[in-house]
């Protein structure tokens, strides 16, 4: 018997395997562009950059937000794998302001691109945003929560605060580096540290 579950069509495999490439290569080329020339960029520009042609951009990002969407999903859940892994590496108080450098850096360079992924009404982008929002959300909470039982932070920091400001300092920096050094200022306001 031939095409059955067990024996799955070696053709459609590849074909498979060929999509999934292409996908990959889209979004490596869409980040490199985006980064260098922001989130309005031609999107055949994208296409070329990553060696294929526009239909099969267009056939797995439909849309310009469909591509912005796909492109700052991979990036957010680095961030919550990478808190993930500061938790096992580092001392709370660490993991915490760690997580915390990643994520201004997150926002500051992200910004444009997930305000334009974000602009349209479209449903399934909006529920993908607010997955990213709750599962970066959780990611804190939990680095805050074991910062606070170490007697890092202050124990009345709610996460809302710590992302609060700073996602304020993201917005508020000329860039990456004014961004961190914004963090690193707001840290000091966020530590608990012994009377002189």
């Amino acid at each position: 018997m031939t095409g059955t579950a067990e024996e799955p069509n070696p053709v459609r495999r590849a074909r498979r395997a060929d999509a999934a490439r292409n996908a990959a290569a889209l979004l490596v080329a869409a980040r490199e562009l985006f980064e260098e020339h922001g989130p309005d960029v031609a999107l055949d520009d994208v296409a070329r950059h990553a060696g294929v042609g526009n239909a099969t951009l267009y056939r797995h990002f439909p849309t310009r937000e469909d591509l912005l969407a796909a492109a700052y999903a991979e990036e957010a859940d680095a961030l919550c794998r990478r808190g993930e892994a500061l938790r096992d590496e580092l001392p709370p108080g660490e993991a915490l302001f760690a997580w915390l450098d990643g994520f201004v850096v997150h926002v500051a360079t992200m910004r444009a691109l997930a305000l334009a992924a974000s602009a349209s009404s479209d449903d399934r982008r909006s529920q993908l945003f607010r997955r990213w929002h709750e599962s970066m959300t959780s990611t804190a909470q939990s680095l805050l929560v074991r910062a606070q039982g170490a007697g890092a932070v202050h124990p009345d920091l709610t996460v809302g605060d710590l992302l609060s400001l700073t996602n304020a300092a993201a917005l508020a920096s000329t860039g990456t580096g004014h961004a961190r050094h914004l963090v690193r200022i707001l840290r000091h306001g966020f530590e608990v540290t012994s009377a002189p």
